[in-house]
């Protein structure tokens, strides 16, 4: 394994914003953590999000001075949970793990939020942690011992992959490969390797012997049978009026593309969500409705007069068809491996769904499969309404904004520009904007954790850099003040992105609660503001912004005023940098979005 090659993903603009003060060594590896090192570098990690730590000053050292900060890159974050988001956010856009790094069992507890979210949202994270000697002889008197735990991976295991604590440098390079291998292998999601700090320090008796990392990554497409496919194919042909729930699917055009043949070949209708990322055009005839987070009438409708419904890891699906009312009439096929992680404590694998004919397989690796099968018998195409997206009339410029009126404005910012939504708020609902690719959107955090947005943002804005997409995250307030630290990374390390802070000033989604509890107990409606608003004095957003190195806009409290510094704000962006924009909105959510909300419980959010 050569750690001396050029970073293959890395952006050399990101990279010299840190250059080395000396020349790195460039002898072979002398210590345990120069094997690690080494290891993430033959694997091709473009980046390591990292808050430093005593108990990895090994591997920091080794990555600095033994691979001259190259392939991975470091990039600093002033908190683990943004630094766990950032790969989380990467991951989302690429498909695959980037690294992070957590200081022992401190900066584990502090990641716990983040790694949950990656874990619900099924994405690829290999996270380094350590831990103080674990030789007890060896430790310092009283911080070796409060940083180190007898079982430091069983913080996370529950919502983590794999996790492992090697015990040699040998052991370590095994541990590293087995989790970036599992991390990225569907079911996706996060993997551990707790480091022990003499593991790291100590000095390699003997060169271990060089290995080929890529023969370690044996590529896995976990596709359908023949038998299956060709049972899901006579279905779908032979039904009168099928709909497809796209849920967990790539970010690949062509995977994209495949989806629309499937759909059109037997003519069914297709449904998204705003929980996972653009899974099919909004604007094309079969879609219905407008992806929302909840069940929406057109979702229900949708379910209750099918006859065939095709979910491809679709999020919930029992709770789809418990917002029905009834089990559906229709057949249904499931295609998933998602039960391939769940487990015992964590209840994020949902209800239980009636499912006729089960496909243990990748939905895409399903979908190309299904293609092939419907070729040459594809339905007689019928006529649909033209599905049109059209851009609004600007609200006046003296007006108050709601969330529509804030996405209206943005999109006319935007203009014919592409753009990525990297996050949305609560408040958003899927009618403000069109998803024509699958980069279009990204999904939100996962995990429903407040504070998730704006690491999860900057790491998608990393992957997105060169692309020429815009990267646009839409966060609530009280999501954006949990994660903002997240903006410094982003400033620093040069990464474009444009945050605009839908800020209610107030954790809304609880006062709505508050208001059913009253409702329900004959209280007053009046006092669900208390213990919820994030006023007198509110916060400065824009000076939150400009104190990390960020372009710093608002509050912007009508339309007019959003206009004129949006428009500023994406000139920012489009010459290399970052900027936030505090656009004050009204409580409320929109009447579709909030009818679907009241059928059950939503979340924690703004």
């Amino acid at each position: 394994m050569a750690p001396k090659s050029s970073p293959a993903l890395a952006d050399p603009d990101v990279h010299k914003i840190e250059r080395l003060s000396i020349p790195y060594s460039t002898n072979a590896p002398a210590f345990g953590s120069d094997v690690v090192a080494e290891t993430l570098s033959a694997l091709d990690i473009p980046y390591i999000a990292l808050n430093p730590g005593a108990s990895y000053r090994g591997l920091h050292d080794s990555i600095v001075n033994f691979l001259g900060n190259e392939q991975p890159q470091m990039l600093l974050c002033l908190h683990e949970e943004a630094a766990v988001a950032i790969a989380h956010g990467y991951a989302k856009v690429t498909g695959k793990a980037m690294a992070a790094a957590v200081h022992s069992n401190v900066g584990l507890f502090h990641a716990t939020m983040a790694i949950f979210n990656a874990w619900c949202d099924r994405m690829p994270i290999l996270i380094l942690g350590a831990t103080g000697p674990v030789d007890a002889m060896k430790r310092r008197p009283w911080i070796d011992w409060i940083h180190t735990a007898a079982d430091q991976g069983a913080i996370i295991r529950n919502f983590s992959k794999w996790d492992d604590q090697p015990a040699s440098a040998g052991a370590a390079r095994e541990s590293v490969l087995r989790a970036y291998w599992m991390a990225n292998t569907a079911p996706c999601g996060p993997t551990y390797i707790n480091l022990d700090a003499e593991v790291q320090e100590g000095k390699l008796p003997a060169p271990l012997p060089p290995i080929d990392a890529k023969r370690y990554m044996p590529q896995v497409v976990q596709g359908p049978s023949a038998d299956l496919v060709k049972k899901a194919a006579d279905i779908l042909l032979a039904a009168k009026k099928p709909l497809i729930l796209a849920g967990r699917m790539s970010r690949k055009v062509e995977d994209w593309k495949r989806r629309i043949e499937l759909a059109e070949a037997i003519d069914a209708r297709v449904a998204s969500n705003l929980k996972i990322g653009a899974a099919f055009p909004t604007d094309h005839p079969l879609h219905i409705g407008y992806p929302a987070t909840f069940a929406t009438d057109d979702l229900i409708a949708a379910v209750k007069d099918a006859d065939v419904i095709l979910s491809l890891d679709w999020v919930d699906l029992g709770g789809t068809f418990k917002a029905i009312g009834s089990v559906p009439s229709a057949t249904v096929i499931q295609v998933s491996l998602d039960q391939n992680l769940h487990n015992g404590w964590s209840m994020d694998y949902e209800g239980l769904p009636a499912v006729d004919l089960f496909i243990p397989a990748e939905a895409d690796a399903t979908v190309e499969a299904l293609v092939a099968a419907v070729a040459g018998k594809a339905k007689p195409k019928k006529p649909h309404l033209v599905r049109e997206h059209p851009l609004k009339p600007k609200p006046a410029p003296e007006s108050e904004m709601a969330a529509a009126d804030m996405a209206n404005v943005l999109r006319h910012a935007v203009g014919d520009r592409t753009a990525c939504l990297t996050h949305v708020s609560l408040s958003w609902h899927g009618e403000f904007w069109p998803f024509r690719h699958p980069l279009d959107y990204i999904g939100s955090d996962g995990g429903g954790g407040v504070g998730g947005g704006p690491g999860i943002s900057v790491g998608a804005a990393l992957a997105l850099k060169g692309t020429g997409r815009l990267p646009i995250a839409v966060c609530g307030d009280g999501d954006f003040m949990m994660g903002n630290t997240a903006v410094w990374t982003a400033a620093h390390y040069r990464i474009p992105i444009l945050f605009v802070v839908a800020n209610n000033r107030s954790f809304y989604n609880d006062e709505v609660h508050q208001e059913r509890v009253a409702i329900a107990r004959n209280r007053p409606v009046d006092n669900k503001w208390i213990g919820q608003r994030i006023a007198d004095p509110d916060i400065d957003i824009g000076m939150v912004a400009r104190g990390q190195g960020a372009k710093g806009f608002g509050p912007c409290r009508n339309a007019g005023e959003l206009e004129k510094a949006l428009k500023e704000a994406i000139a920012v962006v489009e010459a290399g940098g970052v900027a936030v924009v505090d656009a004050r909105i009204l409580g409320g959510y929109s009447p579709a979005t909030a009818a679907a909300m009241a059928r059950g419980k939503a979340d924690r959010g703004t």
